[in-house]
């Protein structure tokens, strides 16, 4: 169904198509999620996975993003995702950048969005986590409030605001780095800002969920071929020192890296962060590195250009346990969740695998 009215929701600004395919959804979590289950159904033990101690009936989930507010969890429990990963939230409700703020790139499957970090704010969305069945892992991605007299101390302190709420209602927590955080205009990816963030965060976490794994969301290499430096080896090294229980390869990118479409409608477009296909080498690269130097002995999701079975398949082997879709879904709706499910059974077949953890870290 997804298939015919594609082409009418990009005739609509990108934005306005999410907000009618989000309604959409919503009405039929609630009204008919009997015949979601049935349209979407494909579950397999063979791709049951483990992370944290938590079980996850099969590793395809929700990449932060496309669910900002969690109002559609429901939804992507009906249509078999194993997990959703909510936000970004920060600790005061945001509107975001001014329109338009999202835009498609349908040569290169890929999408460019600056919105803003638009979000309910975390004492909102806190309320509804806790309405919510959450027995399937719901991870929330938190960030720094979207304010820039925000700035060292107080970007900390905003941070663990978010966090104090949320923890407690969350599988997992995902820190979001990337965005400029701090009085220089670094990121909390800087080591030195990661310190300090990662201290409070888990002086917190100790105080109000000392169970919640806290993970860690990473930019992209800024290309498929780049020499992975020692950016990312300090990055590990504060991460492990504070006890980090997995990292997410990756976030957007702020390059327009390995991308055919029209350079004057890439102009056009202007500043924003780049998903989808062109994201799939680097972020699966860095996956591979992270597993390469962690030996494999925490979580890593693997987010970035994944449309197809293979595309997941190669990031688990490269040593993701969990892997996200965010504008896979835009190019190819929810059955996505189903047709990669059905397509990593097959692929274990074709290995002689039995068990999607058998494939985990196999390429690295």
């Amino acid at each position: 169904m997804y298939d015919s009215i594609r082409p009418l929701l990009f005739r609509l600004d990108p934005e306005r198509a999410h907000g009618l395919g989000s309604a959409a959804g919503r009405v039929a979590a609630r009204t008919v999620p009997g015949l979601l289950e049935r349209w979407y159904a494909f579950e397999s033990e063979r791709l049951a996975v483990t992370a944290w101690d938590l079980p996850f009936e099969n590793p395809i989930g929700l990449a932060a993003g496309f669910d900002k507010n969690a109002v559609l969890v429901p939804f992507w429990r009906r249509v078999g995702m194993g997990f959703t990963e909510i936000g970004s939230v920060s600790a005061r409700p945001c509107r975001g950048n001014p329109r338009p703020r999202a835009f498609r790139l349908p040569a290169d499957e890929a999408l460019v969005n600056r919105m803003g970090l638009n979000n309910h704010g975390a004492a909102r969305i806190a309320r509804r986590l806790a309405r919510l069945d959450r027995s399937r892992p719901i991870g929330v991605n938190v960030v720094k409030t979207h304010d820039a007299a925000i700035a060292g101390a107080a970007a900390v302190d905003d941070f663990t605001a978010s966090f104090e709420r949320l923890a407690p209602l969350a599988s997992y927590v995902v820190l979001n780095l990337s965005c400029p955080n701090t009085a220089e205009g670094k990121t909390f990816e800087d080591p030195n800002a990661l310190d300090d963030l990662l201290s409070a965060v888990m002086a917190t976490r100790n105080r109000v969920a000392p169970r919640v794994p806290v993970l860690l969301k990473l930019s992209p290499p800024e290309s498929d071929r780049v020499v992975l430096d020692s950016a990312v080896d300090e990055i590990l090294a504060v991460g492990s020192n504070h006890g980090v229980a997995g990292y997410v390869a990756t976030n957007t990118a702020a390059d327009r890296e390995g991308i055919d479409s029209d350079s004057d409608l890439v102009v056009r477009i202007g500043a924003g962060g780049l998903s989808g296909r062109p994201l799939e080498a680097r972020s699966t690269r860095l996956v591979r590195y992270l597993y390469r130097r962690t030996g494999g002995r925490v979580p890593i999701i693997g987010v970035g250009g994944v449309f197809t079975a293979d595309d997941a398949y190669r990031k688990i082997r490269a040593g993701a346990t969990l892997v996200q879709l965010y504008t896979g879904l835009v190019y190819g709706g929810p059955l996505a969740v189903r047709r990669l499910k059905e397509g990593l059974v097959s692929l274990l077949d074709r290995d002689g695998l039995h068990t999607i953890g058998e494939a985990v870290g196999l390429d690295a």
